[in-house]
């Protein structure tokens, strides 16, 4: 049994595939390249994280993967930014992510701000 609830689990899963689906229309060409990795790895590691976090042996450990995950999303808008910015994605597409990764990044937050609440209540 997981420490999670709700369907954070499948947004984060359904959001990776949704970046990797972006990124695979990005040019080839060294920029492209560039951008695309680093968005694909945060993007992605926003679930790993999340994944990882539910399958934690202890509160410290839970705490540390959803506080990466947070990290990640952070991430994730610079280079959704940065790819809007360059023409690698449009408009729609940014807001979809964006809006998505804020979502998320907004959710984690409240996870990790409580869990450190409970973590320094001494339970």
């Amino acid at each position: 049994m997981g420490r999670l609830t709700g369907d954070l689990k499948e947004r984060t899963l359904r959001f990776g595939a949704d970046v990797i689906g972006v990124v695979d229309g990005f040019p080839q060409k060294t920029a492209g390249w560039v951008v695309g990795k680093q968005l694909a790895r945060c993007g992605t590691s926003i679930g790993a994280n999340v994944w990882e976090a539910n399958a934690a042996f202890s509160d410290a450990e839970f705490a540390s993967k959803v506080s990466i995950a947070h990290k990640e999303g952070n991430e994730t808008q610079y280079w959704l930014e940065l790819s809007r910015r360059v023409g690698f994605i449009d408009a729609p597409t940014f807001t979809r992510l964006h809006s998505e990764t804020d979502e998320l990044s907004r959710i984690l937050g409240t996870v990790l701000r409580k869990t450190r609440e409970y973590i320094d209540a001494g339970r």
